[in-house]
């Protein structure tokens, strides 16, 4: 009976695998994405204060940077956005 039941169970726990890589894939995704947004904001912070840039410009761009950042976050705790962060 052992091994009729793994004949019986192999394609879901197929399929659990399959759907575990996904998973793993897109939160890694979605980490190197927060990442490269966040070395934006310190290239920003950067060009600010060398003169680069003036105070106009820099607010757009920090906003849309952090706007993006927020998304991302939010889909990274599923979307709730009511819940406050988990105390480090």
């Amino acid at each position: 009976m052992l091994l009729v039941d793994d004949l019986l169970t192999f394609p879901g726990r197929g399929l659990l695998a399959i759907f575990r890589e996904i998973h793993n894939a897109v939160r890694q995704e979605s980490v190197d994405q927060a990442q490269a947004i966040r070395d934006q904001l310190r290239d920003l912070y950067l060009a600010l204060e060398g003169g680069k840039i003036t105070e106009a410009d820099f607010d757009a761009h920090e906003s849309e940077l952090l706007d993006r950042l927020d998304t991302l976050e939010a889909f990274g705790r599923g979307g709730e956005e009511d819940e406050a962060p988990p105390a480090p």
